[in-house]
C-alpha cells in the first residue's frame, strides 16, 4: 500500500484507469474476493469495526480482508471517494479480461444480458447483480457508459466478478456485428410484443433491453427474432430497467430450462 500522500491521486486515477475497478463499500470488496478479483489496495478507517463487520457480513473473506486493509487518517479517507462509503472501507482490484467471443460461444443453455444505452449507473449494477445470482451466461452493454464505473460496482455489490461484464460496442450496429456469428437468438423486452412464456424462451437467447424513457432502438427491433412483453397490470406504464431484467431471468430460472440445475435455496439472509 503507498504512503498517505499518494492515495488520494492513486485512487483518483484508479476510477479513470479501465484495467482497475474502485471497490466502494464492504460488500463490492466481499463479492470481489469471493469471485476472485485481484486486490491490489484497501484502505480503512477503523479495523476494529471493520473486522466487526467482516465477521457479521463476510466471515469467509474476513482473514484476506483483515490482512490487506490499512488505516487511513479520516481526512484521506474522505479523499478516496465523492462518497465515501458509510461501511469504511474502499479498495482497488484489478479488473478480469472478458473474451466476449467466448462468452457468446459458450454451449451452456444460459442467456446473454445486453443492456442497451443504459444511463443509469446504478441500474446498471442492479442488473448485473440479477445476472449474477440468476447465472446468467454474460451482461453486455451498447452505448457511452462504461459498465465497470464505480457507481456500477457499488449497485452491483461487487457481482461484476461473478458474471463476465463489457461493453459490447456504441452502437446495436456494432452490437449485432459481434454476435452474429454466434448462433444466439435475440429476444427483445417491447410493450407491444408477445407476452413473455417462460417455457417458451429458447436456450442461449440474447435478452436486449432498452430504457425506461426510449426503449430499444428501431435496429435492434428489427433483428430481433421475437419481441416479448412482460405481463403487467393495466395502467402501469413500466418497470425500472434492473427489475425488467429481473424478472425475465427468473422466470426463465424458476421455469425449470434454467442452466439445467434446479434452483437452491439461499442460506444467507442478505448480501
Amino acid at each position: 500500500m503507498p504512503g498517505y500522500g499518494s492515495l488520494v491521486p492513486r485512487y483518483g486515477r484508479a476510477r479513470r484507469d479501465s484495467s482497475l475497478a474502485v471497490l466502494e463499500g464492504l460488500h463490492p470488496l466481499k463479492h470481489a474476493l469471493r469471485f476472485g478479483a485481484d486486490i491490489l489496495d484497501v484502505a480503512c478507517l477503523d479495523r476494529d469495526r471493520l473486522a466487526l463487520l467482516c465477521s457479521e457480513l463476510a466471515p469467509d473473506v474476513s482473514e484476506q480482508i483483515l490482512d490487506r486493509a490499512q488505516l487511513v487518517p479520516a481526512e484521506i479517507f474522505a479523499q478516496l471517494a465523492p462518497l465515501p462509503p458509510p461501511t469504511g472501507v474502499i479498495a482497488i482490484a484489478e479488473r478480469p479480461t472478458v473474451d466476449t467471443s467466448a462468452a457468446l460461444a459458450d454451449p451452456r443453455p444460459a442467456p446473454i444480458v445486453l443492456l442497451e444505452d443504459p444511463r443509469d449507473l446504478g441500474n446498471v449494477g442492479a442488473c448485473i447483480r440479477v445476472a449474477a445470482a440468476a447465472d446468467a451466461q454474460a451482461v453486455f452493454s451498447i452505448g457511452g457508459h462504461d459498465p465497470w464505473h464505480p457507481d456500477a460496482l457499488r449497485g452491483s455489490a461487487g457481482l461484476h466478478y461473478a458474471v463476465p461484464v463489457a461493453p459490447i460496442g456504441e452502437s446495436a450496429g456494432q452490437a449485432l456485428a459481434e454476435t452474429a456469428e454466434h448462433d444466439r437468438p435475440l429476444l427483445v423486452l417491447d410493450p407491444a410484443g408477445e407476452q413473455l412464456d417462460p417455457q417458451a424462451l429458447p436456450p442461449r437467447a440474447i435478452l436486449a433491453f432498452g430504457t425506461e424513457r426510449h426503449g430499444l432502438s428501431a435496429e435492434l427491433l428489427s433483428r430481433a427474432d421475437a419481441r416479448l412483453a412482460i405481463p403487467m397490470r393495466p395502467k402501469v406504464s413500466s418497470l425500472n430497467l434492473a427489475t425488467s431484467v429481473a424478472a425475465v431471468l427468473f422466470a426463465w430460472r424458476l421455469s425449470g430450462l434454467g442452466s439445467g440445475r434446479q434452483p437452491q435455496p439461499s442460506s444467507q439472509t442478505s448480501f
